[in-house]
Parts: C-alpha cells; structure tokens; sequence
C-alpha cells in the first residue's frame, strides 16, 4: 500500500501562489481588454473603414477578389485590419507614455526622514 506524502498538496500551493501573482492577474486582464478591443477595432475596420476605401477606389468589395483559387481580397482585408490595429495600439501607448513622464516630472519633496539624513550628513562634512 502507498503512502501519501502531501506532495499534491504543496504543489497545489505553489500553483495557487504562482496563479495569483500579481503579474498574472494582469496578463489575464490585458488579455481579456485586448480581445475586446480587438473585436471592436475589427468591427471598426470591417464595417466603417473598409466600405469607404472600397468607395474612395471606385466601389471594390476587397473580399471579393480572387486570384484563382486564393481570396486574395480577404488577405487585403486582414493586412488593412492590421495596420488601423498596430496604429491605434501605437497611439494609446503613445499617451499611456505621456502620462507617465507627466507623473514622473513632477518631483516629490523629499521625506522628512531624507531632510533628516542630509542635515546630519551635512554636520559630518563640516566637523
């Protein structure tokens, strides 16, 4: 007859901690947000972007066009897609940046545990 040792049990403890790790959490959540934004930027680009391109180039339907076999206007669709994406992604990071040099400008004053330090440093040098 085999002994249980508890191994399942420590190693259920350790997922449990490496599951709810901060990092994780946030991966999660940025995965959730980002397929959600992916639908409505798809939604954008399918349904608002792609109508008025194929008007402005003289009424073309890009997923209707073939070459051969291959629907090379779903290819067009999707490489259009991507761009408007890969753009917008870049300019929320682009202001997600210019937050945060905002709030990293504005310098704190310093504790008053470092005002402390640096008088008694000071009385040092002069001794």
């Amino acid at each position: 007859m085999r002994r249980k040792t508890g191994k399942g049990i420590f190693m259920f403890k350790e997922f449990k901690e490496f599951a709810l790790k901060g990092n994780m959490v946030d991966l999660a959540i940025g995965i959730v947000i980002g397929a959600a934004f992916g639908a409505i930027v798809s939604s954008l680009v399918d349904d608002v972007f792609m109508p008025v391109i194929g008007l402005i180039i003289g009424g073309v339907d890009f997923s209707a066009l073939m070459l051969g076999p291959m629907s090379i206007g779903l290819f067009i669709n999707a490489v259009v897609k991507f761009i408007i994406i890969a753009f917008v992604l870049f300019l929320v990071v682009k202001g997600m940046n210019k937050m945060k040099k905002k709030e990293e400008a504005a310098p704190s004053a310093p504790s008053r545990e470092e005002v402390l330090l640096t008088e008694i440093r000071d009385l040092l040098k002069t001794k």
